[in-house]
């Protein structure tokens, strides 16, 4: 699970700004509990903010952290593919990039520095008896493991200026190293439109994909979610009971051979509707934008929940009625449904999700006068606790923690060549 991230001099933003998953009131089942920490851990942030604040580059930056863990090593040619922010002295200095990570009940601290051409930096330590333990240390090109951890030197011959140590070091991982990685690594992102860096870097994992759960025991490469190591769980039926939770009209989801142009028999999905008695097979493209929306998230939010991965969502209201982002939210905050502590990060505009977060669920963009993101805790917002008991969405509304956007209207009369004054 995902304890904290920080990020400086990534897109939009340039000072240091924290994303922490710690919960503020502890007694209530949605904050999550391990053995060796002392806190207890939130599985829902919601980020708030007025359109251009910032809020989708948060996520971004974590998905890019992700994304360089997983790809830094086979991708990464020529320099390093970072957008820092293009103001003052952004493109001159280096970006950083700190996140806290509970992997297998243990608790990793990770920070890499780099710029355009190299990695400056990067550190990885964890806390198995709630003692700091250094695993590696690196600078520039020369780097240093812990006792112990032999396994890893191969690490050396891997790295180059603009790789990053621990995708190397997953080439052999050992269980300390690996397990921090996977979890690092394994984040999923939905929503996110793709950045500078290129097309491959947001995209959906492609085997988590919501057809594949469908196909699930037809074709061993399709088997997205296997079955076999998961007594009770099965892809088909957890999906088709998601869309008819969203209440859509459809009664089943059929799987349909064909024989493409090569010959091959290849499947797809048809929705079946019935009305006046009258059944019916849909196509995907036939359905309305909401269901083709909703379809898409299934995919990505059973895989978090049977994994326990963190997944990113960028305006998790678009085309959704407000009802289901809320059903999401509850997925993800219900233990029952969420077992293994899967996190859900997501931006929206929907101020009646409020009604369902606790104000340490809510995080607050705004632009300084520089034009870069500041990012502030709901919880501690101007230095005053919120109240438990407070109507987060009536405050938010009412501009009592800003972050709302504000209209100029006499610009916009003035543009229409409209009088501005009273008359």
């Amino acid at each position: 699970m995902l304890l904290r991230f920080e990020v400086s001099n990534h897109r939009s933003i340039m000072d240091p700004v924290e994303l922490s998953m710690i919960a503020v009131d502890e007694d209530r089942p949605a904050a999550r509990s391990f053995e060796r920490l002392d806190e207890r851990v939130l599985t829902v942030a919601g980020v708030y903010g007025p359109n251009a604040s910032g809020k989708s580059n948060l996520l971004d930056a974590l998905a890019w952290l992700s994304y360089a863990v997983r790809d830094s090593l086979r991708s990464w040619v020529g320099g390093v593919p970072r957008t820092p922010f293009k103001f003052a002295a952004g493109p001159e200095v280096p970006s950083i990039f700190e996140v806290d990570v509970m992997a297998e009940g243990v608790r990793y601290e990770y920070r890499v520095e780099l710029d355009g051409e190299r990695v400056i930096s990067e550190k990885l330590s964890s806390y198995p008896e709630r003692r700091r333990r250094l695993l590696f240390e690196r600078r520039e090109l020369e780097i240093n493991f812990r006792r112990g951890l032999g396994g890893l030197a191969g690490t050396r011959e891997l790295l180059t200026p603009n790789t990053l140590a621990l995708s190397a070091a997953m080439r052999s991982p050992g269980p300390e190293v690996g397990a921090f990685g996977r979890a690092l690594g394994g984040i999923g992102t939905h929503g996110l439109r793709p950045s500078a860096v290129g097309r491959v870097m947001l995209r959906p994992t492609e085997v988590h994909t919501t057809r594949h759960l469908f196909l699930e025991g037809l074709d061993a490469p399709q088997r997205a979610l296997s079955t076999e190591s998961e007594p009770g769980w099965s892809g088909p039926e957890l999906a088709l009971a998601l869309l008819r939770l969203a209440d859509l009209g459809i009664e089943d989801v059929r799987v349909v051979d064909f024989t493409g142009p090569d010959g091959q028999t290849d499947h797809s999905l048809r929705f079946a509707h019935r009305a006046a008695g009258q059944e019916l097979l849909f196509d995907l493209a036939e359905e309305s934008e909401g269901t083709r929306t909703w379809f898409a998230l299934i995919g990505p939010v059973l895989s978090a929940l049977r994994r326990g991965q963190a997944v990113l969502f960028d305006e998790i209201d678009a085309s959704l009625h407000p009802k289901l982002s809320a059903r999401l939210l509850e997925l993800f905050q219900d233990p029952e449904t969420n077992p293994r502590g899967a996190q859900l990060i997501f931006t929206t505009h929907d101020t009646s999700l409020l009604n369902h977060l606790n104000r340490d669920e809510v995080w607050l963009t705004e632009k300084d006068d520089r034009g870069a993101t500041t990012l502030t805790a709901l919880a501690e917002y101007g230095g005053d606790r919120v109240r438990r008991s407070l109507n987060l969405e009536r405050a938010y509304l009412q501009g009592r923690f800003g972050a709302v956007p504000e209209f100029d209207q006499g610009m916009l009369r003035s543009a229409l060549g409209l009088p501005t004054g009273g008359d």
